[in-house]
Protein backbone atom coordinates (compact mmCIF):
# COMPACT_ATOMS: atom_id res chain seq x y z
CA UNK A 1 0.00 0.00 0.00
CA UNK A 2 3.00 2.22 0.59
CA UNK A 3 3.79 2.43 -3.13
CA UNK A 4 0.20 2.62 -4.39
CA UNK A 5 0.74 6.19 -5.61
CA UNK A 6 3.41 4.96 -8.03
CA UNK A 7 1.01 2.40 -9.44
CA UNK A 8 -1.57 5.15 -9.99
CA UNK A 9 1.01 7.37 -11.72
CA UNK A 10 1.99 4.43 -13.94
CA UNK A 11 -1.62 3.78 -14.88
CA UNK A 12 -2.13 7.47 -15.65
CA UNK A 13 1.06 7.49 -17.77
CA UNK A 14 -0.18 4.43 -19.66
CA UNK A 15 -3.53 6.04 -20.36
CA UNK A 16 -1.88 9.24 -21.61
CA UNK A 17 0.48 7.34 -23.92
CA UNK A 18 -2.36 5.19 -25.23
CA UNK A 19 -4.70 8.12 -25.86
CA UNK A 20 -1.93 10.14 -27.56
CA UNK A 21 -1.25 7.12 -29.80
CA UNK A 22 2.40 7.06 -28.71
CA UNK A 23 2.16 3.28 -28.35
CA UNK A 24 0.77 2.78 -31.85
CA UNK A 25 3.02 0.76 -34.11
CA UNK A 26 1.70 2.73 -37.07
CA UNK A 27 2.73 6.04 -35.47
CA UNK A 28 6.20 4.66 -34.79
CA UNK A 29 6.39 3.39 -38.39
CA UNK A 30 5.42 6.87 -39.65
CA UNK A 31 8.11 8.43 -37.49
CA UNK A 32 10.90 6.20 -38.73
CA UNK A 33 9.84 6.90 -42.33
CA UNK A 34 9.60 10.66 -41.70
CA UNK A 35 5.97 10.63 -42.80
CA UNK A 36 4.40 12.41 -39.80
CA UNK A 37 5.36 14.87 -37.08
CA UNK A 38 3.15 13.27 -34.42
CA UNK A 39 5.82 11.25 -32.56
CA UNK A 40 8.47 13.94 -32.95
CA UNK A 41 6.04 16.36 -31.30
CA UNK A 42 5.51 13.98 -28.36
CA UNK A 43 9.26 13.43 -27.99
CA UNK A 44 9.87 17.19 -28.19
CA UNK A 45 7.33 17.86 -25.44
CA UNK A 46 8.99 15.16 -23.30
CA UNK A 47 12.42 16.75 -23.81
CA UNK A 48 11.11 20.22 -22.98
CA UNK A 49 9.36 18.89 -19.86
CA UNK A 50 12.56 17.14 -18.77
CA UNK A 51 14.65 20.30 -19.25
CA UNK A 52 12.17 22.39 -17.27
CA UNK A 53 11.95 19.76 -14.52
CA UNK A 54 15.72 19.41 -14.14
CA UNK A 55 16.20 23.18 -14.06
CA UNK A 56 13.46 23.43 -11.43
CA UNK A 57 15.20 20.77 -9.30
CA UNK A 58 18.59 22.45 -9.65
CA UNK A 59 17.44 26.01 -8.95
CA UNK A 60 15.11 25.17 -6.06
CA UNK A 61 17.62 22.69 -4.57
CA UNK A 62 14.90 20.06 -4.23
CA UNK A 63 15.62 17.21 -1.80
CA UNK A 64 14.75 13.54 -2.09
CA UNK A 65 12.47 11.66 0.31
CA UNK A 66 15.37 11.12 2.71
CA UNK A 67 16.21 14.83 2.83
CA UNK A 68 19.37 14.59 0.70
CA UNK A 69 19.85 17.19 -2.03
CA UNK A 70 19.22 15.80 -5.50
CA UNK A 71 22.45 16.08 -7.49
CA UNK A 72 22.47 15.32 -11.19
CA UNK A 73 25.98 14.65 -12.44
CA UNK A 74 27.08 16.04 -15.79
CA UNK A 75 27.47 13.46 -18.53
CA UNK A 76 30.95 12.50 -19.69
CA UNK A 77 31.99 14.03 -22.96
CA UNK A 78 32.19 11.62 -25.86
CA UNK A 79 30.46 10.97 -29.12
CA UNK A 80 31.05 7.30 -29.88
CA UNK A 81 29.26 5.89 -26.82
CA UNK A 82 26.18 8.03 -27.41
CA UNK A 83 26.07 7.26 -31.12
CA UNK A 84 26.49 3.52 -30.51
CA UNK A 85 23.90 3.50 -27.73
CA UNK A 86 21.47 5.62 -29.73
CA UNK A 87 21.81 3.41 -32.80
CA UNK A 88 21.27 0.22 -30.77
CA UNK A 89 18.29 1.77 -28.97
CA UNK A 90 16.79 3.01 -32.25
CA UNK A 91 17.27 -0.35 -33.95
CA UNK A 92 15.62 -2.14 -31.06
CA UNK A 93 12.78 0.37 -31.07
CA UNK A 94 12.29 -0.02 -34.82
CA UNK A 95 12.42 -3.83 -34.70
CA UNK A 96 10.12 -4.18 -31.70
CA UNK A 97 7.80 -1.35 -32.68
CA UNK A 98 7.95 0.13 -29.18
CA UNK A 99 10.41 1.71 -26.80
CA UNK A 100 10.70 0.42 -23.20
CA UNK A 101 7.79 2.33 -21.62
CA UNK A 102 5.13 1.41 -24.18
CA UNK A 103 6.21 -2.24 -24.18
CA UNK A 104 4.49 -2.72 -20.83
CA UNK A 105 1.50 -0.62 -21.86
CA UNK A 106 0.99 -2.70 -25.00
CA UNK A 107 1.33 -5.92 -22.99
CA UNK A 108 -1.24 -4.62 -20.51
CA UNK A 109 -3.54 -3.68 -23.40
CA UNK A 110 -3.60 -7.31 -24.52
CA UNK A 111 -0.86 -7.44 -27.13
CA UNK A 112 0.62 -10.62 -25.66
CA UNK A 113 3.43 -10.84 -28.23
CA UNK A 114 5.04 -7.93 -26.37
CA UNK A 115 5.87 -10.49 -23.69
CA UNK A 116 8.61 -11.79 -26.01
CA UNK A 117 9.96 -8.25 -26.45
CA UNK A 118 9.89 -7.63 -22.68
CA UNK A 119 11.67 -10.94 -22.05
CA UNK A 120 14.33 -9.97 -24.61
CA UNK A 121 14.76 -6.53 -23.03
CA UNK A 122 15.13 -8.04 -19.56
CA UNK A 123 17.59 -10.63 -20.87
CA UNK A 124 19.62 -7.89 -22.58
CA UNK A 125 19.67 -5.85 -19.37
CA UNK A 126 20.79 -8.93 -17.42
CA UNK A 127 23.59 -9.68 -19.89
CA UNK A 128 24.73 -6.04 -19.77
CA UNK A 129 24.85 -6.27 -15.98
CA UNK A 130 27.09 -9.32 -16.27
CA UNK A 131 29.56 -7.78 -18.75
CA UNK A 132 29.45 -4.05 -17.91
CA UNK A 133 32.72 -4.17 -15.97
CA UNK A 134 34.50 -5.53 -19.04
CA UNK A 135 33.14 -2.84 -21.38
CA UNK A 136 34.95 0.43 -22.06
CA UNK A 137 32.92 3.11 -20.30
Amino acid sequence: MKHFKFLLIGIFFGIVLTKSEAVSWYRIYEMFHFQAFHMYGIIGVAIATGIIGIQFFKRRKIKDVEGNPIAIKDKDKGVVRYLAGGILFGLGWALAGACPGPMYILFGAGFWSMGIVIAGALAGTFVYGLIKDKLPH
